[in-house]
């Protein structure tokens, strides 16, 4: 069982301020855990969501200075 993240944890794992992952929760973009009036975030949640996150660089062909 992974670790269960406070909103700020789950902020500085970002790399973001608290209102990030307050908007991820609210938009229900992520999954969360509900513990009364505590919000937690489990944090192989957020790897998930910074894994399909992730944009990968395209292959560019330069041909005499431009892109062929």
């Amino acid at each position: 069982m992974d670790r269960l993240l406070t909103v700020e944890e789950a902020a500085a794992l970002l790399g973001t301020t608290d209102r990030f992952p307050r908007r991820l929760i609210a938009e229900r973009r992520v999954a969360f855990v509900k513990l009364g009036t505590h919000v937690r975030i489990r944090e192989s949640v957020l790897n998930a969501y910074i894994a399909e996150s992730t944009v990968e660089p395209l292959s560019v062909r330069w041909r005499n200075g431009e892109v062929a």
